[in-house]
């Protein structure tokens, strides 16, 4: 191998490691949203606790885009290597201090507080790494495979999600659940410290990117970056199209492949969750080596082709996917074990009243398949009866046999076949799209935006709809009237389908193939 293909292929691993531990910084909140919500927010009502817990999440996606314009227009102004040094250590130490803030129930509202505003200076910091990293790769790489070159860097949120869930399921099975549940889950977030001080010594020996070298020996770096990319008409056109034609249904669909399937499978179907992680990390290692091979191919055939068919797949196919992702554990189609259920109940003092009664309630059956079902609902009963009690707290858990199991693989594995389509090229796509000198910031804008504000939201909204459909049931139900949804578990789809059906046509009409800048 010659000196200068080794270079890049330091060049690409460095980069890529950077924005891989980012990418765990930043998704470990998301892989454990279940149990933060029992420890940041109020547990009274635990649906409104997840989703308060959801939307800190997506608070994290909304600042992206100042991120961008902040980190963007320094990237432009001194540099892409000294922007994402900054970027890194700023991700590291939010994520580390996660780990650090005390409970609800020891703080009371400051850890919300505390944590949302930890979370939006992740966003804030991976809103300047990933057009760093992107914009870093592509000036170094040959313009003919700078689709190949560049989708090594789409890889690293896949696998940073990946090692997200591998380190949480370890800490998991290393200790009990209810160790977990007090401190082990603390462990992830504090072992990000390590991976962040070794990423900055890999990077920290980084040369400054050939291109934006050049055009500061030339004197033709921009002097303001944020007016030429956001101030100049034609600029603005491409920012634009960049992202209603490419980015807002590339980050739909990768937050949906992705996020909401691991939230689909955790809340709406109850799924175990470790079969939901074990069945999320399977099924994103297989289909993670298609960002190389979609990258690639957008080197031979074009960029635009491949992320809109991607992303029109994905509208077709959402929701066959989806429910048959929910019929597959759904135990009303499968058949009960006669005699297995069993039904437990037990009575103690509240622990947070010496005064108030908890009724918890357990309830088991086993299917003829070997799937299992339990239903475990504390209730607590007020010792003053003139008082509303709170609504019980009810958690339902299914596990599905190994068939089973590979069935949701596969459905995740097509989810992620779409992500690959639509993100895979999407990189080297918005780098030639702009010139040099704004490069960096103009980019980023789009690209966070889209993945930030309309991708970040989805699987919060998503969700919601889902919630607010089956409440809807529940009420026309009550008063004697045919169901308002046939399938409310489905609803949450409508977002991602509308908007990335939007951005399917505007990419269609308007894209005029692949322009390309050096």
């Amino acid at each position: 191998m010659s000196q200068k293909k080794q270079s890049l292929a330091y060049i690409i691993s460095a980069s890529s490691v950077g924005t891989l531990i980012e990418w765990y910084d930043f998704y470990i909140f998301g892989s454990l949203a279940t149990v933060l919500s029992t420890k940041f927010f109020p547990t009274d009502n635990p649906t409104a606790a997840f989703l308060n817990t959801l939307a800190t999440f997506a608070a994290g996606f909304v600042v992206r885009p100042f991120g961008a314009l902040v980190f963007g227009r320094l990237g432009d102004l001194i540099g892409r290597k000294y922007t994402f040094m900054v970027t890194l250590m700023l991700m590291g130490g939010a994520t580390f201090a996660i780990g650090l803030v005390p409970s609800y129930a020891t703080i009371g509202g400051w850890a919300p507080f505390l944590v949302l505003t930890l979370r939006l200076l992740q966003g804030l910091a991976l809103g300047g790494e990933y057009g760093g990293a992107a914009t870093y790769v592509a000036e170094h790489s040959p313009a003919e495979r700078r689709g190949f070159f560049t989708s090594w860097i789409q890889t690293t949120a896949t696998v940073g999600l990946v090692i997200s869930l591998g380190v949480i399921m370890l800490t998991r099975s290393s200790m009990s659940k209810e160790a977990f549940d007090d401190y082990g889950w603390r462990i992830p977030f504090l072992l990000s410290i390590v991976m962040v001080a070794l990423s900055f010594l890999i990077r920290r020996n980084m040369e400054e990117s050939p291109m934006f070298e050049k055009a500061k020996k030339e004197g033709t770096t921009s002097t303001n970056p944020l007016k030429e990319s956001f101030g100049n008409k034609l600029n603005l056109k491409f920012v634009l199209l960049a992202l209603f034609g490419a980015t807002m249904g590339q980050g739909l669909v990768w937050y949906t492949g992705q996020f909401y399937a691991q939230t689909f499978l955790l809340k709406i179907c109850n799924l175990d969750d470790i079969q939901t992680n074990t069945i999320l990390v399977i099924g994103l290692l297989l289909g993670t080596p298609l960002f190389i091979f979609f990258g690639a191919l957008s080197d031979k055939i074009g960029r635009k082709g491949i992320m809109l068919a991607g992303m029109a797949i994905a509208v077709f196919a959402y929701r066959p996917i989806f429910d048959k992702m929910y019929q597959t554990v759904s135990v009303n189609n499968k058949e009960l074990v006669a005699g297995s259920e069993k039904i437990e109940e037990t009575r103690a003092l509240n622990a947070k009243s010496t005064v108030d009664s908890l009724v918890t309630t357990t309830t088991t059956r086993s299917y003829t398949d070997g799937a299992t079902y339990k239903k475990v609902s504390k209730l607590v009963i007020l010792a003053d009866k003139t008082a509303e009690a709170p609504k019980a707290d009810v958690k339902e858990t299914i596990t599905i046999n190994d068939t089973d199991k590979w069935t949701l693989i596969g459905m995740v594995f097509l989810l992620i076949s779409f992500v690959t389509m639509a993100y895979g090229p999407i990189a080297a796509f918005l780098v030639e799209l702009f010139p040099t000198k704004i490069r960096y910031t103009s980019m980023s804008l789009p690209y966070h935006i889209g993945n930030g504000i309309f991708g970040g939201l989805m699987p919060a909204i998503a969700t919601f709809l889902v919630t607010t459909a089956k409440d809807a049931n529940k009420t026309a139900e009550e008063a004697g009237q045919a169901a308002t949804y046939a399938k409310p578990y489905l609803e949450g789809l409508n977002y991602p389908i509308a908007l990335v059906t939007v951005c399917v046509i505007i990419g269609f009409i308007y894209i005029k193939g692949d322009k390309k800048h050096a």
